[in-house]
């Protein structure tokens, strides 16, 4: 057993400086790898311990240096064979194989296995995963400039076979690589961490066994240091220790996935019940297949995140496990007959099957806990990302001002074409005369935007043209045009040239004078009017905010469209998903579902993705 960097080289029986290379040997038990070794390497003599008994004389790891070739010669336990911890085992030969620079496979089948292809495949894997990020922190702590993508080492199959041909000797204009590389591909094993496969095959009719076309291959990839560069055996022992250290523990073997040689982990969902803390058993993903998450044990009540959930007794004494809320109103009732029926007796729980079975206050007096009668309590798990369970669903504020908003959205609609006409004539009558009148203003003068029936035409006070609240924002003084010292609304052109003297036309002082007096007079009343909306407004909000049911997100963390990002402004109004409680602009959100898990029986407004969403929501 190596105890420290010295006593590695002093059993190594080289020089501290000395740069070296290392080369590894893997394969089944059985198959020679120690024999391959000492005759490769070391002519024949038996550095690495060899037996003709049944069991097997490596066990572990052994290290013998070459001085003809300057390498670190690595000899391991074989693959399959009779071992106590064998999850310690395969784990020791990863860290190997992450040090080597070379890896020779040795088998003496046939026919290739598929468990080379799997064992090279999953270990490709695991150095990506686990020992890339190790190994780069090792090598720049040992002043080492060597690429990520490099340190990957290079794989040799030796292939012995006695009854049948080598691979790609049928058909010589076949490589050998590219059969190899189609094998991988069908097993769905994919190699990428090592820097070269090469193929080396041998058919012994009679032994001994010719090991001279692996040691030339085995040369010539030592000879090139395009991707492996050699060190001094002080940097290959922490790099071997760092590993160590890092990947180390014991591994039950109820919880080793002997499928697969080298696992990353147990391949199920990630995610944590934050009420118990217990974890998914499904498999990584299930939710893009929809496929709900799923725990092995029952869930704990927690106040926090209220996860009950009632059934309907009557349905489970039946068979059927039925999930009801309580809500404002039925489903057969109108929305205001709804209402009605709430404000007298109260909410309701309404099975599907069964209808209504509980109203909480359907008596003057001994109105019982649904709990006791009608429903059965059941605890789920809480998993991330998930909507409360219980939360309040009594929507009966929220439904009457959106009752109450239709209403007044109805009759505004109809109203606006009069209304509009009315006002475009009397703002006519009381311009100035040098202002292009309201019937002439098909679009901002500016930026061209057509206006709308509802939208607000701004005149420009120095030049007198139409433009939209964007383009005419700016205010300065107009003493030219009679409107004195005080700032009043100009448009961008006119603010920008308000050095340039305008060529006011000529008119009668008594003319210009009265009209202008009247735009005031008009435009005082006006910003009275508008100020009084404005007071109106903030107890309006009030009342909104009060009337917002729990899983509804407030409107004052609301600032950007939940699905568009599109921010938020006096032109853009916030609407809530019934379904999921998020703002959105009404494009995002111009859909219409029943949503009865939220109380709401009757088709409202949900989002976009809500609405894609299939069954009831």
């Amino acid at each position: 057993k190596v105890r420290n960097e010295e006593d590695f080289i002093k059993k190594l029986d080289c020089s501290p400086d000395q740069h070296l290379k290392v080369v590894s040997i893997f394969g089944n038990t059985g198959d020679g790898k120690s024999h391959t070794l000492n005759h490769t390497f070391f002519y024949g003599r038996e550095v690495f311990k060899t037996s003709p008994a049944q069991e097997s004389c490596t066990v572990g790891v052994w290290a013998a240096y070459d001085p003809v070739r300057k390498v670190v010669v690595i000899d391991t336990e074989g693959l399959l064979g009779a071992t106590v911890n064998l999850s310690q085992r395969t784990r020791l030969l990863l860290k190997v194989l992450a040090i080597s620079d070379l890896v020779i496979y040795r088998t003496r089948a046939d026919r290739l296995h598929n468990d080379l292809f799997k064992f090279l495949g999953d270990a490709s894997e695991a150095y990506l995963k686990h020992f890339t990020k190790e190994l780069k922190a090792t090598t720049a702590r040992c002043g080492l400039d060597v690429p990520l993508s490099t340190l990957g080492p290079g794989v040799i199959i030796f292939h012995e076979t006695v009854y049948t041909k080598l691979l790609g000797s049928d058909h010589p204009s076949e490589v050998p690589e590219k059969l190899i590389q189609d094998r991988f591909r069908k097993l769905s094993c994919f190699p990428e961490a090592f820097s070269s496969i090469h193929y080396k095959g041998t058919r012994t009719y009679n032994p001994p066994t010719d090991f001279s076309g692996l040691r030339r291959a085995v040369e010539q990839q030592l000879e090139n240091n395009t991707t492996r560069s050699p060190r001094q055996p002080g940097v290959i022992y922490k790099a071997l220790k760092a590993l160590s250290d890092r990947f180390s523990g014991e591994i039950p073997d109820d919880q080793m996935a002997h499928s697969s040689f080298f696992p990353d982990e147990y391949f199920t969902c990630s995610s944590v019940c934050l009420s118990c803390g217990c974890g998914c058993k499904k498999s990584m993903n299930h939710a893009k297949e929809g496929i709900p998450h799923e725990s092995k044990s029952r869930c704990r009540y927690s106040h926090q995140y209220d996860n009950r959930v009632y059934t309907c007794k009557a349905c489970y004494e039946r068979g059927m496990e039925v999930s009801v809320v309580p809500k404002t109103s039925a489903s057969t009732d109108s929305p205001w007959l709804g209402l009605a029926k709430y404000a007298w007796s109260g909410y309701v729980i309404e099975c599907p099957n069964c209808g209504v079975v509980y109203r909480s206050r359907q008596y003057w007096f001994g109105n019982q806990d649904p709990v006791n009668t009608v429903v059965r309590t059941e605890i789920e798990h809480v998993w991330p990302g998930t909507d409360g369970f219980l939360k309040d669903n009594n929507n009966a504020a929220q439904r009457l001002l959106d009752g109450m908003n239709f209403m007044a959205q109805s009759v505004s609609e109809l109203s606006l074409g009069p209304t509009k006409a009315v006002t475009s004539w009397l703002t006519d009558q009381i311009a100035p005369a040098y202002w292009r009148p309201n019937s002439q203003i098909l679009s901002c003068n500016k930026c061209n935007t057509p206006f709308k029936d509802n939208d607000t035409k701004h005149h420009c006070r120095a030049c007198g043209e139409g433009f939209c609240d964007g383009c005419s924002s700016k205010t300065r003084p107009v003493p030219e045009r009679g409107w004195g010292p005080a700032p009043v609304r100009v448009c961008d052109n006119c603010y920008e040239n308000r050095g340039i003297q305008l060529d006011v036309a000529e008119l009668p002082s008594d003319e210009e004078g009265g009209t202008l007096i009247a735009r005031k007079v008009g435009e005082a009343v006006q910003n009275t009017l508008g100020a009084v909306v404005t007071a109106m407004d903030i107890p309006l909000g009030l009342v909104k905010d009060a009337a917002r049911p729990a899983y509804w997100v407030p409107d004052h963390e609301i600032l950007h469209c939940h699905n568009c990002r599109k921010e938020f402004s006096i032109k853009l109004s916030k609407h809530h998903c019934r379904a999921c409680g998020q703002g959105f602009c009404d494009e995002c959100s111009h859909d219409r579902r029943a949503v009865p898990s939220r109380g709401w029986d009757h088709p409202v407004r949900v989002c976009f993705n809500c609405n894609k969403k299939p069954g009831d929501l």
